[in-house]
């Protein structure tokens, strides 16, 4: 295991999945960095607030961040490992080229390409789909374009939409846990 591996994360809305997976690696990311956005868009998870405060790893960006913003927070480490939780930007390719950056994506896109975007489990509940699951990707210049790194499945057959929420998000906890421990210990 290498423990001198730098993890860095990215969220733009409440950064509550962070949070569960501190909770179950026993380990905080290196840096936490988040867009400014609108009060009324988003609450930010509470405990990264105090991580804040107390641990000084939270850098907040422009809401729509140049590459000389990324660039910035970026240059801080040498070859970090990179992740994206509802990181709602999207990454310039000279970025995606340079780094190894990983998205979490909530649709099964291997399967259901149609899932790629923006809110991929609320049209998966919309369209009845009997699987449903996650993705970890490599981030390239196409929205959820990259190479898939692992695939989470799951049946979705009756699943109430809170219940298929709950499915997706121990689903990617689950892969994400496995995939952290492999590239950043």
């Amino acid at each position: 295991m290498n423990k001198n591996k730098p993890w860095i994360v990215f969220f733009s809305q409440t950064g509550t999945e962070i949070v569960d997976l501190v909770e179950k690696l026993g380990r905080l990311p290196d840096r936490i960095i988040t867009n400014e956005r609108p009060e009324n868009l988003r609450e930010i998870n509470k405990q990264i607030l105090s991580w804040a405060n107390n641990k000084g790893i939270v850098r907040y960006t422009p809401n729509k961040p140049t590459v000389e913003d990324y660039k910035r927070f970026l240059s801080e480490f040498d070859n970090p490992i990179i992740t994206l939780h509802g990181w709602l930007r999207v990454i310039p390719p000279e970025l995606c080229e340079k780094y190894m950056i990983v998205n979490g994506h909530p649709g099964l896109i291997t399967e259901y390409p149609e899932l790629k975007g923006k809110d991929p489990q609320i049209r998966a509940y919309r369209g009845k789909y009997k699987q449903a699951g996650c993705v970890l990707h490599r981030v390239t210049e196409g929205i959820d374009e990259g190479g898939v790194i692992a695939t989470g499945k799951f049946n979705a057959e009756k699943l109430e939409i809170e219940e298929l929420f709950l499915k997706f998000r121990d689903t990617s906890l689950s892969m994400w846990v496995e995939f952290l421990k492999k590239v950043t210990w």
